[in-house]
This record gives C-alpha cells, sequence and structure tokens, in this order.
C-alpha cells in the first residue's frame, strides 16, 4: 500500500492530539470516561493530550506523512512494572489532577489498565492508535501497527495492546494477537480486551 511512515516530534504534539481527540470522540471508553457530547467535546482533548506527553517522554509516536493517523507506542522493560509511569509517583492521580480533578473515571481507568497490564516479559506496549474519521478504513492503522510489529519479529519481541471495541479486537486477531482471557469491564461500561501477540516465526 506504501503508506509513508515516520517518527512524531516535539513539533507534532498539537496535530497528534488534535487527531487523538477526533478519532476517539465516539470510542466506548472515551465515552464512559466522559459521558456526554458536550462535556466529551469540552474535555476529553486534555487526556489525549496527556497520553501525547507521556509517550513523547518515554515511548515513540508513529504518524503518517499527510498526518491523518498516528500509533503510541511504549517499551516496555522485563520487570514488574507496566512501565507506563515507571518512576513518575502516583500517574493515575496525576493525570486525573492534569486532566479533568473532579471526574474520577480519568484515574480509574489508568488503574484499571494497570491492574491488567502482563508483567514480567519485555514488550511493545501499543497504547492507542488513532485515525482521522474521515480516513478511517484505509489501511492506515494496519500500515502503522505493522511497521512496529514487523521490528518486533525480527527482534523476537511480544507485543500488547487493549482493544477498546469488538471492532477493533477484530483487527488485532487479524494481526497476530490473541485475547489474554481476561477482560475488564469497566464499571457500567464497555468491555475492553487485553491482547498479547508472541512474534512470529520467520519474520523478514
Amino acid at each position: 500500500m506504501g503508506v509513508a511512515i515516520r517518527t512524531a516530534g516535539e513539533g507534532d504534539r498539537e496535530r497528534v492530539v488534535r487527531l487523538l481527540d477526533e478519532a476517539f470522540q465516539d470510542d466506548p471508553v472515551s465515552g464512559w470516561v466522559f459521558p456526554g457530547d458536550e462535556y466529551r467535546r469540552r474535555t476529553h482533548h486534555r487526556l489525549m493530550a496527556a497520553f501525547t506527553d507521556a509517550v513523547l517522554a518515554d515511548g515513540w509516536i508513529d504518524i503518517t506523512e499527510d498526518g491523518a493517523a498516528c500509533a503510541l507506542w511504549l517499551s516496555v522493560p522485563e520487570s514488574g512494572h507496566n512501565g507506563e509511569d515507571a518512576g513518575a509517583g502516583d500517574g493515575p492521580a496525576q493525570v486525573r489532577e492534569a486532566v479533568d480533578p473532579d471526574n474520577e473515571r480519568v484515574e480509574r481507568i489508568a488503574r484499571l489498565t494497570e491492574d491488567i497490564h502482563p508483567s514480567g516479559r519485555a514488550h511493545a506496549y501499543l497504547w492507542m492508535v488513532g485515525v482521522a474519521p474521515g480516513r478511517q478504513g484505509e489501511g492506515l492503522g494496519t500500515a502503522l501497527i505493522e511497521s512496529v510489529l514487523d521490528r518486533c519479529d525480527r527482534e523476537r519481541l511480544p507485543a500488547y495492546l487493549e482493544a477498546s471495541s469488538a471492532r477493533s479486537r477484530g483487527l488485532y486477531e487479524r494481526l497476530g494477537f490473541e485475547f489474554t482471557g481476561r477482560a475488564l469491564d469497566l464499571p457500567d461500561g464497555p468491555r475492553m480486551w487485553p491482547m498479547w501477540r508472541e512474534p512470529r516465526q520467520g519474520a523478514r
């Protein structure tokens, strides 16, 4: 397909935040964290900004050359830590304070996903992948993910993510991810599917 991909830098921050905000406005998990369309439109972008800053600092962001899609990745070391906030104090509480101090769900979602995150083995963590609403279905997200999975295969490195919808779970299964068997049912909210991918044999 020939999708041009590059690594985002600090100069891409606002573009990435805007893209993620637009891409996840209708996501079931975003709807749970920020219930109500008007409230979500006002506030959701702050959480996307916090995610973007965290990954620019500790991971990397791949973005298509036209800015229509991006993927946020972290390298999780071989340890008992999840990687998202290692060495940063109480990350979930800090994110809540920065994003929306009155919204307990901002902190809750971070703690719940931490609890289900596998530990022990080093892996690549796909925090999130976002595609502009008008460009979804073109294979941009798949191209972004496959570029990293190819490297994971060469380096014999597993990968991990949490699918936030049944539709995205199906996409990830086609890319070799498997449901870990322990779903995360958000309180009075949607289900998330933790998914793990072992490196494939015979990679290029």
